[in-house]
């Protein structure tokens, strides 16, 4: 592999996972044989994972985290934007080894933050416009039916179903509806 090919597998989702699985074995002092041992998974398996080969069924990340007394999330987590957009079918999804169940994880929860869940049913005309929360206020929305624009008021994008943003909500911003009834899941983040 050459480095540009090197760089770009390392930016992909199994690349993360296996970046994120290595570091998270190192922090915390094991050898792949003992994090194996300890996860129930197969030394190999582990190398492989390591390795950036192998596509881990959800039980297996939870194995792994569980054997280093981690959350799950901590494989998944990537370094934070100020604007993230996921559309509905981009970002690192793990599959059951045993039902047909997927699950991406969207974002996760920094400590000691508080979040605000809001269903939001929302109908064209005039877009919700809102001030600027406290500093280091953050918004979630990912929308479930319609269509809407969100974000930032200088920078607003078109959601579609299953389009999750995240934008901090200390600047000015909206939200509109451009379909009746749309529906969005909005999630308030305050430190």
């Amino acid at each position: 592999m050459n480095d540009k090919t090197n760089e770009m597998h390392e930016l992909s989702p199994i690349g993360l996972l296996a970046h994120a699985i290595k570091r998270e074995r190192l922090n915390a002092g094991l050898s792949v044989s003992e994090l194996a041992k300890r996860a129930g998974v197969a030394k190999s398996t582990l190398s492989q994972l390591e390795g950036g080969v192998g596509n881990p069924g959800i039980e297996t990340l939870w194995a792994l985290a569980m054997a280093m007394g981690l959350h799950v999330t901590k494989f998944l987590e990537q370094p934070a934007p100020q604007l993230k957009v996921i559309r509905a079918h981009e970002g690192m999804t793990v599959h059951a080894e045993d039902a047909p169940y997927a699950a991406t994880l969207l974002d996760n929860c920094p400590p000691g933050a508080q979040r605000n869940l809001y269903r939001v049913l929302a109908q064209p005309g005039r877009p919700r416009h809102s001030r600027a929360h406290p500093p280091g206020t953050v918004e979630h929305v990912l929308l479930c039916r319609g269509r809407a624009l969100a974000g930032p008021l200088d920078q607003p994008l078109s959601l579609e179903p299953g389009d999750y943003i995240k934008y901090s909500a200390s600047s000015a911003h909206l939200f509109e509806a451009l379909e009746p009834d749309t529906l969005a899941l909005v999630v308030m983040e305050h430190p």
